[in-house]
């Protein structure tokens, strides 16, 4: 499948976009936590959720001048068609792990399934932002399943800790984090 996406295994990948990565991850760190502080019945505030959610996917990846201003080099065809194909696994794993839950409308398993579907997805991210992408989606997906596991826990945590682990590593990575190869050293 890597090979259809137009993956060479003799050219090492560069993770260029790290910092990129790096502001939008504190960006909706950021605003899961005031999402739940402010959640109510819904857990998350929906509102605040989708418009944060929005406005710093547009300012982290649509704005030319701070992508210009955070990139580190470019990225490859093949790293662009797998961060695609990242996001648009995310809806689909959004839509079969927090989908059947609507229908009795438990937003807790709801949010806790968008959270385990953006635990998987970030694996994804590994060919385009490097290791740090394994090291938070084990993080996120052990807090969601966490939270599914442990319903005599608030939600208040959940939403906590996983916003406080994009949060983190987001920071890291737009202030600590250098370009990258995949095989060398740091990611």
């Amino acid at each position: 499948m890597l090979q259809k996406l137009g993956y060479d295994r003799e050219v090492p990948l560069q993770f260029n976009q790290k910092r990129v990565c790096g502001l939008w991850l504190t960006i909706i760190g950021s605003v899961i936590i005031l999402s739940t502080l402010f959640g109510g019945i819904h857990y998350l505030n929906p509102f605040i959720f989708m418009t944060g959610y929005f406005v710093g996917f547009y300012i982290s990846f649509f704005n030319s001048n701070v992508h210009r201003r955070l990139s580190q080099g470019p990225s490859i065809p093949f790293q662009d068609r797998v961060g695609n194909l990242g996001i648009i696994a995310l809806f689909i794993l959004m839509f079969l792990i927090a989908g059947p839950f609507f229908p009795s409308m438990d937003w807790r398993m709801i949010w806790l399934g968008a959270f385990l579907a953006t635990g998987v997805h970030f694996f994804i991210f590994y060919y385009v932002h490097g290791r740090s992408m394994i090291i938070l989606g084990t993080v996120c997906t052990v807090i969601a399943i966490g939270g599914m596991l442990f319903q005599h826990v608030p939600f208040l945590y959940f939403g906590f800790l996983d916003g406080a682990i994009k949060l983190g590593i987001g920071l890291f990575l737009l202030f600590y984090s250098r370009p990258s190869v995949s095989g060398g050293t740091g990611s």
